[in-house]
């Protein structure tokens, strides 16, 4: 008996889940997860991603079996996985979700359409987000941005599965080069993202408004929901159609409550509209976005800087406390993921694809089209969008007045008095045996002069700028991938009014 194949990838459910869905339609179903060895030696892939995975693939394991089946566990490069399988058991048509990746994925995705094409073997892929494969006007993406969001969520009904007894079904080995895996990280799985919606609409989402920027109250205050997304242990449509239900339930005087949901929304929005960026133009995970800012930075790239960056020794105690939280939880709000960006592509003067490849490890819910997007963005090589440059000093005054988020992750901070808190360079020997500074603890002064080194960095910015033939390359980047955002008729079940903030893409 032949089956459909069902390919999970970063799709980790059952629910609203249109590849299961559509493949329930057609008769019975075998699902499979391949761990692909080359996947995981990228250097965007970390340890805590991979356990991620396994976490999130034991629940979805556990739903399919309460209906009967389960999901097989292979491994090896993809091609080779689809031919043992058809091999052994012939199937002629295979479904999964689009998935806008990395590179490597995106030529792995190339192998599989040539092996089916010539396996005479029909590829249905369906939409993961409201993102459009082969978007030819950018104008048009708004709409079927809403269109996706709005439309029924695809529940599978009446699974039938194809049996393939003897199978070790979740044995799933980390291969041996993978490192960091945060002890602090969430853990995976479909019930962890529902809890963590749900406890955002329900008390949290009434601080997101206000909440967000500090690294003290955004850990509460965003919805957290981002790594759930990334792996797909919850769908987008879910998070837009909950969100929007709970909302109508709220009272008329909730009106605070029902703001920050509408934010919250805003920015599920330009989550997908970054990752459209990826999906339209592949190679910004590797080359700038405008090819008028090719070697401004490539070639000055100091090493010892970037060191300093990843280990938390910049100088600049928020920077270095942001490091160390990111370090050992996988997670950190936007705004000081926009200031970690800032500080490495201005004062330090680092090029954006190592930062970015180190980011990419230490996010937890790294996405790869927010990601390159979002990098490029905060370094100002896309060449449409305003340089924004985050001072670390001003970032710690606002969001971290009293030094409760640095002492919480700099414990050579803790003693510091107020008074220097922001500069604590600038105390002398005597003051910090004064304070009590722990002995042996030597407070450095920053890695580069702060004031002068992003006066330069931003003199250099603005020179290739006004360059004409910079200037004349803008237009082609503002038709391929500048927001067309229109405010949306309230008839619509989706967002009121446009934010145009494009940075807030990150904050969930």
């Amino acid at each position: 008996m032949s089956y459909e194949l069902v390919w999970f990838k970063r799709d980790l459910r059952c629910q609203d889940h249109a590849a299961l869905a559509q493949a329930a339609r057609l008769g019975a179903v075998r699902c499979i997860y391949v761990v692909e060895p080359e996947l995981w030696l990228q250097p965007d892939m970390a340890l805590q991603h991979f356990e991620f995975v396994h976490e999130s693939l034991k629940v979805l394991d556990a739903d399919l079996r309460l209906q009967g089946g389960y999901v097989e566990i292979h491994q090896g490069e993809l091609t080779e996985v689809l031919q043992r399988l058809w091999q052994e058991a012939p199937f002629h048509r295979l479904h999964s979700h689009e998935e806008t990746g990395n590179g490597f994925t995106y030529s792995r995705d190339l192998k599989v359409a040539a092996w089916c094409q010539a396996h005479q073997v029909h590829w249905a892929e369906y939409p993961q987000f409201g993102v459009v494969r082969g978007l030819k006007n950018r104008n048009l993406w708004q709409g079927a941005w809403e269109k996706h969001m709005a439309a029924p969520m695809q529940h599978p009904v009446g699974l039938t599965f194809w049996k393939c007894p003897g199978l070790d079904l979740l044995r799933m080995q980390a291969p041996n080069h993978l490192q960091h895996n945060p002890s602090q990280r969430l853990r995976g799985g479909r019930a962890l993202a529902l809890a963590t919606l749900h406890s955002f609409l329900n008390a949290r989402s009434l601080g997101y408004r206000g909440g967000i920027s500090s690294p003290l109250s955004a850990p509460n205050a965003c919805s957290r929901i981002s790594v759930y997304l990334a792996w797909g242990c919850i769908s987008m449509r879910e998070v837009v159609q909950q969100t929007y239900e709970y909302m109508e339930q709220l009272p008329p005087q909730a009106s605070r409550h029902r703001a920050g949901l509408s934010a919250f929304v805003s920015r599920l929005y330009w989550h997908c509209h970054f990752i459209q960026k990826l999906e339209s133009e592949p190679a910004i995970e590797w080359r700038n976005m405008h090819s008028g800012y090719d070697g401004l930075r490539e070639h000055d790239f100091n090493q010892a800087h970037f060191e300093a960056l990843k280990a938390g020794r910049t100088g600049w105690p928020m920077v270095d406390a942001c490091v160390v939280m990111l370090r050992e939880t996988g997670w950190l709000n936007f705004r000081m993921r926009a200031m970690l960006v800032s500080v490495a592509a201005y004062p330090l003067w680092l090029h954006w694809r190592p930062v970015g490849e180190w980011l990419a490890t230490q996010f937890l819910d790294y996405e790869p089209g927010i990601h390159w997007s979002q990098l490029q963005m905060q370094s100002g090589t896309t060449g449409i969008n305003t340089a924004r440059v985050y001072n670390p000093i001003k970032q710690a005054q606002d969001h971290d007045p009293h030094g409760r988020f640095v002492r919480q992750w700099l414990p050579h901070m803790r003693t510091v008095p107020n008074t220097w808190l922001f500069e604590p360079w600038l105390m002398t020997p005597q003051l910090q045996a004064d304070a009590g500074v722990q002995v042996g603890v030597e407070i450095a002064a920053p890695i580069v002069d702060l004031s002068l080194a992003t006066k330069e960095s931003k003199n250099r910015l603005h020179s290739r700028r006004q360059q004409p033939e910079v200037r004349a390359g803008k237009q082609g980047v503002v038709e391929r991938h500048a927001s067309r955002k229109k405010p949306i008729k309230r008839k619509s079940p989706l967002l009121k009014k446009s934010d145009s903030k494009e940075q807030l893409g990150f904050d969930f």
